[in-house]
């Protein structure tokens, strides 16, 4: 029978490791939930507006949930957590980051250099990256809280299973989308694999490998990151297959993010949604 740990019997060595893992939960959640946030009132549809502002709420509360468990493992207020850190402090991986608006063509970063479709993609805003990237990663996200749901850490398990209900019609909504661009017009069809092209090396850094996950999947707390990832591999390919979509292969993951290791494009998103907090960091909200 697997022991089931509470925070207050994790023993040091796992407690580092449940944090290590919260916080790059918790940092992919907000990071893309903001990502999301910038199309409120630009969506190219009504229904998308509304679907991505809605989807950038769920993932908001999602990140307070994990900050939440942080806190009560001796790490800092859900605030100070949100808006006080610094980029290299982030845990979240290099995709959730990655922009839509003009400024991004001009990323200079060595990982992103000799890309002149996905500079060209992000420098038109193109709607289609953040369509592509929500379906990629609510895939990675629903088969991360299915696995969480039976974690042997008792107050990851409940939080994962309420968050698992609310993930389903955020993959209802991007499977549909993906079926509908990718199956329409010439234009949008192009779109859609020209992103994925563009952002599947940075989805597989969402299963960058860490210094815990052995120790996570000895103790069942949770899958090892490349267990994940060849979870998501074999959901995905007949999603996009069923879509007319080419599936990128022999590809090499962007990874750094989960170490502190990121672009310019996340200090310019920090910069965007720490500012008014920073202003008066004591004050009452």
């Amino acid at each position: 029978m697997s022991t089931t740990y509470t925070t207050e019997t994790l023993t040091p060595a796992l407690k580092k490791a449940v944090v290590d893992l919260l916080y790059r939960i918790a940092d992919d959640s907000i990071i893309i939930g903001h990502r999301n946030s910038e199309w409120t009132g630009i969506g190219p549809i009504l229904e998308e507006d509304i679907a991505f502002s809605s989807t950038a709420q769920d993932k908001m509360g999602h990140a307070l949930a994990f900050f939440n468990l942080l806190h009560e493992l001796g790490e800092p207020t859900p605030d100070d957590l949100a808006f006080m850190r610094d980029a290299n402090a982030f845990h979240c991986c290099s995709f959730v980051a990655l922009s839509h608006v003009p400024e991004s063509a001009g990323n200079d970063t060595p990982d992103l250099q000799n890309n002149p479709t996905r500079n060209r993609l992000l420098a038109h805003g193109d709607w289609s990256i953040s369509l592509m990237r929500q379906f990629l990663f609510v895939e990675a996200d629903v088969l991360r809280m299915h696995a969480l749901e039976s974690s042997t850490y008792a107050p990851l398990a409940a939080i994962a299973r309420k968050i698992r209900g609310e993930l389903k019609y955020h993959s209802m909504h991007a499977e549909s989308m993906l079926r509908h661009l990718a199956t329409g017009t010439d234009d949008s069809r192009h779109r859609m694999q020209q992103s994925l092209n563009a952002l599947y090396p940075h989805a597989l850094g969402m299963f960058e490998a860490t210094q815990y996950d052995k120790t996570l999947a000895d103790n069942g707390i949770a899958p090892s990151e490349a267990t994940l990832r060849d979870d998501w591999i074999e959901q995905i390919t007949p999603l996009l297959a069923n879509a007319g979509m080419r599936q990128p292969t022999a590809v090499e993951a962007v990874v750094g993010g989960r170490i502190g290791r990121h672009g310019p494009e996340l200090e310019s998103l920090l910069a965007d949604m720490q500012r008014i907090f920073r202003l008066e960091p004591t004050g009452t909200w």
